[in-house]
């Protein structure tokens, strides 16, 4: 079993929404990472964040995505951060991965300053969104297929260009 695609991005890409409805689209079934890592610890993000720290956060996000992407057939989307453990940079060769890219205004514009996002909280939330981006860039287009960039697109138009991406990736 493998995912028909993976959906990997920065805070504010669009994973959720855009697995969603590329999920909708190609009538298979959504998964996204981040609620099995709530569902299993039964504790929001931001609280294993905040009370264990980002180590275990990732050790848990790691375990949830290898569960996933072996029993997973439909849409499914990774945290943001994700794709910094090397196992799941392992794990995801082979699978298409679907990078959502965000530029800077448009990513901090979307992901805010909301608590759930533990990462972008702090003093100066723009600079840490920029640093991220700056760091996971490389990683996003490594383990990816396909790259569509969700500045200056809605939904339904970054789900199309999904599924033409989806379409010229499995006919070469």
């Amino acid at each position: 079993m493998s995912p028909r695609a993976v959906v990997v991005g920065p805070p504010g890409a669009g994973k959720t929404t855009i697995g969603r409805l590329l999920a909708k689209h190609l009538e298979v079934a959504f998964r996204d990472t981040d609620d099995d890592v709530v569902r299993a610890s039964g504790r929001a993000i931001a609280d294993i964040f905040a009370n264990d720290g980002e180590p275990v956060f990732r050790a848990m996000e790691e375990k949830a995505v290898a569960t996933a992407l072996r029993e997973h057939d439909g849409v499914l989307a990774l945290g943001g951060g994700a794709v910094l453990s090397e196992r799941t940079r392992e794990l995801l060769a082979g699978h298409t991965v679907v990078f959502l890219s965000v530029g800077l205004a448009e990513g901090a514009r979307r992901a805010g300053l909301s608590t759930a996002r533990p990462l972008l909280a702090g003093v100066n939330p723009r600079a840490t969104f920029k640093a991220l981006l700056d760091a996971r860039l490389p990683i996003y287009r490594s383990v990816a297929a396909v790259e569509i960039a969700t500045d200056d697109a809605g939904p339904d138009e970054v789900v199309a260009q999904v599924v033409a991406a989806l379409a010229s990736t499995a006919s070469s």
